[in-house]
């Protein structure tokens, strides 16, 4: 892991995820949901949803880092799981903050990949390591992101965050 920072700040968030779109529409992907990787895919799919028109949005929360370049052995989905019935022959945009190991949105992807349409998946961020090669990728770099949602320490702690349902 490098020492090196990337600092994303909240006016960078909205260039970056207006590009992002861009890059979709140019595409010619017309995406019917977008699906956020919750916590920090929220504000990138949120984004993306206004951007594109979309106003089918639904969020799935998976844990899987639990400090800066420290994570769980794999990542988790909590619960509430997102209902795959309503996917069926829907376009889906998996939206996520970085793809730093691919694990998250690999557990997303394939969660989804045989009972929707299609599948694709747009980030902000792109590591070289990402085991998932995004569709939609706004920049790709090796640093440690400091995303403005994240880069404070919370104003309140509380315990057992990964086991609450």
């Amino acid at each position: 892991m490098t020492d090196r920072r990337e600092n994303l700040t909240w006016d960078l968030l909205g260039s970056a995820t207006r590009e992002l779109a861009a890059r979709v529409v140019a595409d010619g992907y017309e995406p019917d949901i977008i699906l956020s990787i919750a916590r920090g895919g929220v504000f990138a799919a949120g984004a993306l949803a206004y951007a594109l028109d979309v106003k089918n949005l639904h969020l799935v929360n998976v844990e899987f880092y639990t400090g800066v370049g420290t994570t769980l052995e794999m990542p988790i989905m909590l619960a509430p799981v997102p209902n795959i019935v309503d996917f069926t022959d829907k376009k889906v945009l998996v939206a996520d903050d970085v793809a730093d190991t691919g694990n998250t949105l690999r557990l997303v992807r394939d969660f989804c990949e045989d009972a929707v349409a299609d599948v694709r998946c747009a980030v902000i961020y792109e590591k070289p390591q990402s085991s998932v090669k995004c569709e939609y990728v706004w920049k790709y770099t090796e640093d440690w992101i400091n995303f403005p949602w994240s880069v404070l320490p919370p104003v309140a702690r509380r315990d057992g965050q990964i086991l609450d349902a």
